[in-house]
């Protein structure tokens, strides 16, 4: 997950009350640069998570149910894959495979992959947002 991801999350956490904001507001309640705001808010809005409304009376504002959105979709929203490493891409050319055939590493990477993916689809935007996992965090 990269930087856009987070920025998205927290922008979510915001308009989880279903108000309406703009988005110096949001820039400014977390702490994030509000280039990177609007940058964030048109790629959630693409996605169709949040509506944007231009003018005076304008702004954004939250149009899914973040329990039915996975943390997957978020990522894939912003960021268009989920991979451990770039050999999980389809269009990935290895040049190891081409010369010596199957790698074990990428088959055991795959299986990874795969269960981060399971993981990522089995948990809502609402559950990290709201904090199902802070116990687990503390532990660590």
């Amino acid at each position: 997950m990269n930087r856009k991801s987070d920025y998205a999350l927290r922008i979510l956490r915001s308009l989880q009350d279903g108000k309406v904001r703009i988005a110096p507001v949001l820039a400014a309640d977390e702490q994030i640069p509000l280039a990177f705001v609007y940058k964030i808010l048109k790629q959630l809005s693409k996605a169709g998570i949040v509506g944007l409304e231009r003018g005076p009376k304008g702004g954004c504002c939250l149009l899914v149910d973040l329990k039915e959105v996975s943390l997957y979709d978020l990522i894939i929203a912003m960021e268009e894959a989920v991979h451990v490493t770039g050999c999980m891409r389809s269009d990935y050319d290895c040049e190891w495979q081409r010369v010596h055939g199957l790698c074990r590493i990428h088959g055991n990477l795959r299986a990874i992959q795969r269960e981060i993916e399971e993981k990522l689809r089995a948990t809502s935007l609402m559950a990290i947002i709201n904090g199902s996992y802070i116990h687990q965090c503390e532990e660590v």
